[in-house]
């Protein structure tokens, strides 16, 4: 049994090590799979990857799985011991609960040996039929990782207006540019992996951790699939916390703008009682407008709030990244 607190302190410790080296005139590729309830999703995609990996395998590519179980609470676990049992290239990493799936990413990267790693969704709805083009796009060193973009054919009006909005918003505030469809399927270089994890901060977003170290990315597009089997586990709510974490992970202008709110308010304030002075001396009317006068206070106070809750949010962050505590545990590996 171990936990990722001994794999941290060993990485702190000394350098990672390098990865095995590759059969001659081949190279190793890593398949991660972060999965959260997909007992019944896995075989699918194990079927399937397989088929594809065929053709690589013919082309002197080796290939190796590395499952991440973050806590699901269905057979997922089992599913994937008994299919390593039977396939040596499967490795896997079970977490002691459900941690979410930065977590799981990020360990399925720390996990990984390969000379390329690829990361897809065990729900099919990451087509494993791309990976020899990006695994072509990246080899011959032009690219440092090929990425994909989705279309959002089947996406209701509310969700695609939210999503577009929530991209828009975050390569303004942020000053770097997330790509509307982008996703965490992608395939990438060792260098990029260990840029990756180079960034030890406990507050992830890699969408925007993809974007922030560079490098060179070609763009693969591909249709919006449906789930194998099962529902989505992101709801709209779900998604709206993650964009707020990926706001605050890589912006620090709300605060700028909380604080511009905050001197426009004053200013207006000053104003206000300069004319109702004025109107008093020169026109000697009683002053008036209590309905008025209570709607501003409200609204002065809900504003108020909203920028102690953004200054709130940074400072959870920080207490959560100076509490150093690890990603996650790990009940069991192999």
């Amino acid at each position: 049994m171990s936990t990722s607190v001994g794999i941290q302190r060993q990485n702190r410790a000394s350098p990672t090590p390098p990865p095995p080296p590759p059969p001659e005139g081949g190279v190793l590729l890593s398949i991660v799979v972060p999965c959260y309830n997909e007992a019944e999703n896995i075989p699918l995609f194990y079927a399937k990857s397989c088929e594809v990996l065929k053709v690589l395998e013919g082309q002197g590519v080796s290939v190796e799985f590395v499952f991440i179980d973050d806590g699901s609470k269905d057979e997922t676990a089992k599913v994937i011991q008994e299919l390593s049992e039977k396939d040596e290239r499967i490795r896997y990493a079970i977490f002691s609960r459900n941690f979410g799936k930065e977590a799981a990413m990020l360990a399925g990267l720390q996990a990984a040996k390969g000379d390329f790693t690829a990361m897809l969704d065990a729900d099919l709805q990451h087509p494993p039929s791309l990976l020899p083009a990006m695994l072509e796009a990246v080899k011959n060193g032009e690219y440092d990782c090929a990425g994909t973009i989705r279309t959002r054919t089947g996406d209701s009006k509310i969700r695609t207006f939210f999503s577009r909005a929530f991209y828009r918003l975050i390569s303004k505030l942020s000053n770097m540019e997330i790509i509307d469809g982008a996703g965490d399927f992608r395939l990438m270089s060792r260098q990029y992996v260990d840029a990756i994890l180079s960034l030890s901060e406990r507050n992830r977003f890699s969408k925007g951790i993809f974007q922030w170290i560079g490098f060179r990315t070609k763009w693969f597009y591909y249709e919006n699939q449906q789930r194998a089997s099962g529902d989505s586990k992101w709801s709209f709510w779900k998604l709206f916390i993650y964009s707020l974490d990926g706001i605050i992970a890589f912006s620090s202008k709300l605060l700028a703008i909380a604080s511009a709110i905050g001197i426009i308010l004053f200013i207006l304030s000053i104003c206000a009682v300069i004319f109702i002075v004025v109107r008093k001396l020169i026109f000697g009317d009683p002053i008036q407008g209590w309905a008025s006068t209570i709607c501003v206070i409200l609204f002065c106070a809900g504003v108020q709030l909203l920028t102690t809750g953004v200054l709130g949010e940074y400072l959870a962050k920080t207490y959560n990244e100076v509490k150093r505590r690890p990603h996650f545990v790990i009940r069991k590996q192999k």
